[in-house]
């Protein structure tokens, strides 16, 4: 099993179009769209949902007012202060609550209920290029990492199933949670790099936490023609780091032409400038060590 993790460390810097892109040129693939704070790669895909089932994510602390006395135990042991006292008793705020569980433990009639809570969606859908898994959580819903692994888990095991050979997962920005539970068993990561000093920042931040999980990591520039200098400040990072560099994308107009489309770059413009440009970066990434690697397993 095979899985092509896309990751930059920011947002903006074109993980969902590449994403898009290799899932034209990848023959026999699965989808796995990681990014369930903000997914959009389902804009370009079109997926047609076949399923759809429920993420219940964590529990929400509710207030009986029946068995409330309004002791104010529950506003003094709250540290996120989610908890008011009203005329009617104590009222917890759903949008303050992290859901700790503290008050339900500590409240001395026993008047905090703690049901589990509904936190978003997950979809299985095919498109016209293959299977996709993908979510969409709740607005200001937490545990967004739990629902990241749940979808890679699913695609996973659809994958073994359906005898896709490789997985391609759209995965979400920074180097937080979400990301470290779309990087995990992954054959290799593809990190997309932009030339500004904060797309080398969070880069490096993404680099660094690849090589704490021992995963290998590839690099593209993407706009690559943008900002000279800073492009050539990336590929000296790559050979300081022994990171494998597998090709840069210039700006290209035609990339916002092809979304508007609703498809691919290669779709529509294989022949402009970043068109041929990606199919390269695909050839390259296709051919690199880390993959071929895992044919071999």
């Amino acid at each position: 099993m095979k899985e092509l993790v896309i990751l930059s460390g920011k947002g903006g810097t074109g993980k969902t179009s590449l994403t898009a892109a290799f899932a034209a040129l990848a023959p026999n693939m699965m989808l796995c769209d990681a990014d369930v704070d903000a997914a959009d790669l389902h804009l370009v895909m079109a997926p047609k949902i076949e399923e759809t089932h429920w993420f219940i994510g964590g529990n929400e602390a509710v207030i009986n007012p029946e068995k409330c006395t309004a002791c104010g135990r529950c506003i003094q042991v709250c540290r996120f202060n989610a908890v008011t006292e009203t005329e009617n008793g104590c009222v917890i705020d759903s949008l303050d609550c992290e859901g700790c569980g503290v008050c339900v433990d500590l409240c001395p009639e026993h008047a905090v209920d703690f049901p589990r809570k509904t936190c978003g969606q997950w979809f299985a859908s095919t498109t016209r290029f293959g299977p996709m898994i993908h979510a969409r959580l709740g607005i200001a819903e937490e545990n967004s990492g739990r629902l990241v692994a749940l979808v890679r888990e699913e695609a996973r095991k659809r994958m073994t199933v359906e005898q896709q050979d490789l997985l391609i997962t759209d995965g979400p920005p920074g180097i937080g949670c979400p990301v470290i539970a779309a990087m995990g068993q992954a054959t290799a990561v593809l990190i997309v790099a932009e030339p500004t000093v904060s797309g080398i920042h969070d880069m490096e931040r993404v680099a660094d936490l690849a090589h704490h999980f021992k995963l290998p990591a590839m690099v593209c520039i993407n706009k690559y023609d943008l900002n000279p200098d800073q492009t050539a400040a990336i590929e000296a990072i790559i050979r300081d780091r022994h990171l494998e560099f597998v090709g840069k994308v210039p700006f290209d107009p035609a990339f916002t032409r092809a979304m508007i489309q609703g498809k691919s770059i290669v779709e529509s413009f294989e022949d402009s400038p970043a068109g041929q440009a990606v199919r390269g970066v695909w050839e390259n990434v296709s051919a690199s060590a880390a993959m071929k690697k895992a044919r071999l397993c």
